[in-house]
């Protein structure tokens, strides 16, 4: 891993651009870079959510429409001025020294690639020179992210959230983050070609374990074993479980936002976490109501049985068994959507309105 303040020295452009997008963000994407010129003098590193499972053609789309090529880099490939590099669908995109690296570290906030482990890789190395996007999207993936390119010199951008077709992602980055310009997508092209011609400043200093702790993290995504990487003793350790592996949650603390990371890398803010949290109660909850149904439905088999063999009393007995089944079922259907309303995106929602 490359020292920060080596990396950070000396004067230079602010000539590293990261951009992070889910919901809305395709359409986004080729709005925004049909007006990049051709001689735009940095690369762009694009972390847009996709289904793992799909092979996106979304370089392909965007090279049609831009003067600029977009592409799905190799591990390990230098990266190049008027170039958009796209995070593989599955993989985490990073960046070290002047290389791009492409990897299947643990996923951070339910998705791999990680907008936050792009920003927070680009950040740590590169520090002043990055300047950070935050476009439309659900929950908040990227915020954390911006928070550590702000706090390492950067410039931090975040599309309007009145303008983005799907606002969670701005607002709950702006929620956290002072950003430095809140513009409509429209704007955002113009407004990279003038920040690219300014000089970055010198890097900010920062207390050794938050430096250490950012490397941990970068490592993980890397790959690398967040256990043996001392992760747990970055933070403080939690009673709750993580919701992909239930190994232990570690609280960190990055300003006013809180987020945890599990001792084998899974990452999730108090948001995402409180999503996943929600739909595996939901889950749980189902199978009981399931459960309750299917005995029901026996119980009303057996009490028709009796009834037909003539043994009413027996058969009453299993029909008033049945129907406590099915209240019950009710109350647990009911509570279902009561629950649902503890998701994140709910949350959001709630403070809308």
């Amino acid at each position: 891993m490359p020292n920060y303040a080596k990396s950070s020295r000396g004067a230079s452009k602010r000539d590293i651009v990261v951009i992070g997008s889910s919901a809305g963000g395709v359409t986004a994407l080729l709005e925004f870079t049909k007006s990049l010129p051709a001689d735009f003098p940095a690369p762009i590193f694009v972390v847009q959510h996709v289904a793992p499972y799909t092979h996106s053609i979304l370089p392909d789309l965007i090279s049609r429409v831009s003067a600029l090529k977009a592409k799905y880099p190799e591990h390990g490939e230098k990266y190049k001025p008027g170039v958009i590099y796209m995070a593989p669908p599955d993989h985490h995109l990073l960046l070290e020294d002047d290389k791009v690296l492409v990897t299947k570290g643990p996923k951070e906030n339910k998705f791999r690639p990680s907008i936050d482990a792009l920003f927070r890789s680009a950040a740590y190395v590169h520090g002043p020179r990055v300047i950070g996007v935050v476009l439309t999207g659900y929950l908040d993936d990227g915020t954390s992210g911006l928070w550590t390119v702000q706090r390492l010199g950067g410039k931090t951008i975040v599309q309007d959230p009145n303008d983005a077709p799907f606002p969670d992602m701005p607002a709950n980055a702006l929620e956290f983050v002072e950003a430095d310009h809140i513009i409509p997508l429209a704007e955002l092209s113009a407004l990279l070609v003038r920040l690219t011609t300014e000089e970055a400043p010198a890097a900010p200093k920062l207390p050794k374990n938050d430096l250490e702790r950012i490397e941990i993290e970068i490592t993980i995504a890397r790959q690398d074993n967040a256990f043996e990487m001392g992760i747990i003793d970055k933070g403080t350790l939690t009673a709750f479980t993580c919701p992909d592996c239930h190994g232990a949650l570690t609280q960190l603390i990055e300003g006013n936002l809180i987020r945890f990371r599990c001792h084998t890398g899974h990452a999730y803010t108090i948001s995402t976490l409180l999503a996943e949290v929600t739909e595996s109660v939901e889950s749980m909850l189902y199978q009981g109501m399931r459960g309750l149904e299917e005995t029901k439905m026996l119980l009303e088999h057996m009490g028709e049985h009796f009834k037909e063999t003539k043994q009413q009393e027996v058969a009453d007995l299993f029909f008033r068994k049945a129907e406590a089944a099915g209240k019950q079922a009710r109350v647990i259907h009911d509570n279902i959507f009561k629950h649902e309303l503890l998701s994140g995106d709910a949350q959001y929602q709630k403070k809308k309105l």
